[in-house]
């Protein structure tokens, strides 16, 4: 692939970018990671039935209570080994589909026009990279020598 990389006008900074490109796949899968965690962890504190009025039933989305559950796992447990990078692919992959579901939820609603899909869309495709790249370099993923 390197074959096709464009020149650098400052060729200089080749050793500095060949430095810092593993650095930015892990920068990229930490923050979507833990951006996920302020979602799923007041959802735990609530519990599972608050979670389910609030979040699930008042949307006439069923069955609310097992669904709960999932959300509240996806956003803590899964935010939390998607930013360590364990099964990095498992838990992006299954993020992937929740934020669809809530994309499909907003359609066709945009974000100035009120709550909309961009936001989990945005986050939809971020987890979708990360779960077709992996944990990458710098991930417990690497260190168990084992992924999806």
């Amino acid at each position: 692939m390197n074959a096709t990389a464009p020149r650098l006008l400052v060729p200089g900074l080749r050793r500095f970018y060949d430095f810092v490109e593993p650095l930015s796949w892990a920068l990229v899968r930490i923050t979507a990671g833990l951006m996920l965690i302020p979602h799923g962890w007041p959802k735990l504190m609530a519990g599972v039935g608050p979670t389910a009025a609030n979040a699930l039933m008042k949307r006439s989305i069923a069955p609310a209570e097992p669904l709960a559950v999932v959300l509240i796992t996806l956003e803590t447990l899964g935010g939390l080994c998607v930013a360590l990078g364990l099964f990095t692919r498992f838990w992006a992959a299954a993020i992937t589909i929740e934020m669809s579901v809530i994309v499909w939820q907003h359609l066709p609603k945009f974000g100035w026009t009120g709550p909309g899909y961009e936001y989990p869309l945005f986050w939809a495709l971020v987890m979708l990279a990360i779960a077709l790249r992996g944990g990458g370099p710098y991930s417990l993923d690497r260190v168990i020598g084992r992924e999806l």
